[in-house]
């Protein structure tokens, strides 16, 4: 059965089930919470965009041919090594960054794994150093399914480090389908200078470039941790450290010029604590754009769990505190619950509206009126490892009406049938909305053949509808 046609079948059993079934579908969310971008088996020729109202998560399910997968050792399990997709970052108007990673262990590090669950250590798994990954980028419109495949940087797929990238677009005229786009990644210079670098990839040349050199804005002696996805906001790329503050810049600029915007005063943590702290910061610590406005957000780790909303001020010197709820009174079982509530997403659309992860539960709360607007729960995929679902794969994308009718801008032409633009663009109308449901065999079916691994799943309580 094919990608698409498993889909729209769970999408129509889930109306079915509510009695709709001669009813028109719902209008799609203006937003969606991605939660994970799903490699799957599949000869389907686009990627399948399974959209859900927020809270519940939706899934981006790209079939593993737009990759082509290193081999295995067989069907060894434990050469699996890594095999994943990421959503890197989101361009603000519907555009994804996405980014997937392919390093099967070596033979060596295959039969330590066998050698080691054969003792009984069923914690083992494979390290960093036994693999040598590739990385292959594509721009993606996720409800059209047009993905554009972006060149290799340096012209190897190899994976040189671990940088955060941010994709921003332009419009000419100012407002709706963009023109062009740029993606970029900054680092520090490896020489210790102190300064940066930019890679940056161009639409309307479909090459990267490299700017070395630019001044570090941070004060001294603070470098950048950057521990939070890229976001795009005002015209520029905002690079986020959750110890400090967030770096900001226009990637189109002939010669970007970096600017450091701090957090609110008492958030800023000690340069001392900076590189031990920023792994667990994004668990409690946000920045994101909602209403038109940079938001942060940050709930305190002891009762009564604290929820505090600032905003940029227009001016970008300064944040004022909007929204403050405390948890506690809003759930009383945040308290009770397996670790202590952290933060999820911030509503792109409605800046009173956060998403909170508390226990199993993934929370939309009103912090205007210090109510719940809905759940849902957070269950274990088929297939994952335990653990808690981390702010890094969650992310809020605003998903503009015209988005159905538009192409990702390009440096070529583009064909007439919208299949194929040389090798490297792929055009197919592949959105379906619908509800999770614990239910729905075929969605579950199609969990199952995710190669990446689905480590969570949202589930609507029956209570919340």
């Amino acid at each position: 059965m094919q990608l698409r046609r498993v889909l729209s079948a769970a999408a129509s059993a889930n109306l079915l089930r509510r009695g709709l079934s001669t009813a028109a579908p719902p209008p799609r969310p203006p937003w969606a919470l991605i939660h994970q971008i799903a490699l799957v088996k599949s000869a389907d020729p686009s990627p399948q965009f399974l959209q859900t109202k927020p809270p519940s998560g939706s899934i981006l399910f790209v079939p593993d041919h737009f990759i082509g997968p290193l081999p295995r050792i067989g069907s060894d399990p434990e050469s699996k090594g890594i095999l994943r997709g990421m959503l890197r970052g989101t361009s603000g108007d519907g555009l994804l960054l996405l980014e997937f990673v392919d390093g099967p262990a070596t033979p060596a590090a295959a039969a330590r794994l066998r050698a080691a669950r054969a003792r009984g250590a069923e914690a083992e798994s494979v390290r960093l150093d036994e693999i040598d990954p590739d990385s292959t980028r594509f721009v993606c419109n996720p409800v059209t399914g047009e993905m554009f495949r972006l060149p290799d940087m340096d012209g190897t797929k190899k994976v040189r480090a671990w940088h955060p990238q941010g994709i921003l677009t332009r419009s000419a005229r100012g407002h709706g389908p963009p023109d062009r786009y740029a993606v970029a990644e900054l680092s520090a210079d490896e020489g210790g200078k102190g300064s940066f670098v930019m890679r940056r990839f161009f639409s309307g040349t479909g090459e990267w470039e490299k700017l070395v050199d630019l001044p570090s804005p941070f004060p001294r002696p603070r470098g950048m941790h950057a521990d939070h996805e890229v976001l795009a906001f005002d015209g520029q790329l905002w690079w986020v450290d959750l110890t400090c503050g967030a770096v900001s810049t226009d990637p189109f600029s002939d010669r970007p010029e970096l600017r450091f915007v701090e957090l609110p005063r008492f958030s800023v943590c000690p340069v001392a604590a900076g590189t031990t702290k920023f792994p667990s910061q994004s668990m409690y610590r946000r920045m994101g754009v909602s209403e038109g406005r940079m938001r942060y957000v940050e709930v305190s780790q002891k009762e009564p769990f604290v929820l505090s909303s600032y905003t940029l001020d227009h001016d970008g010197d300064g944040w004022t505190l909007e929204h403050q709820v405390a948890l506690s009174r809003v759930f009383p079982d945040a308290g009770k619950q397996e670790g202590t509530p952290r933060i999820g997403v911030i509503d792109p659309l409605n800046a009173s509206s956060m998403c909170v992860i508390i226990g199993n539960h993934l929370l939309a709360i009103d912090m205007d009126m210090g109510n719940v607007l809905d759940r849902v729960r957070i269950v274990e995929g088929s297939g994952g490892p335990g653990g808690f679902i981390s702010a890094f794969i969650m992310k809020p994308c605003v998903l503009p009406p015209w988005l159905e009718l538009s192409r990702i801008p390009s440096a070529g032409t583009l064909s007439s049938n919208n299949a194929t633009v040389k090798g490297e663009t792929f055009y197919f109308k592949s959105v379906t909305f619908g509800q999770h449901t614990s239910a729905d065999a075929r969605l579950e079916e199609l969990r199952k053949r995710c190669l990446d691994g689905s480590e969570k799943v949202f589930l609507r309580d029956d209570a919340s509808g």
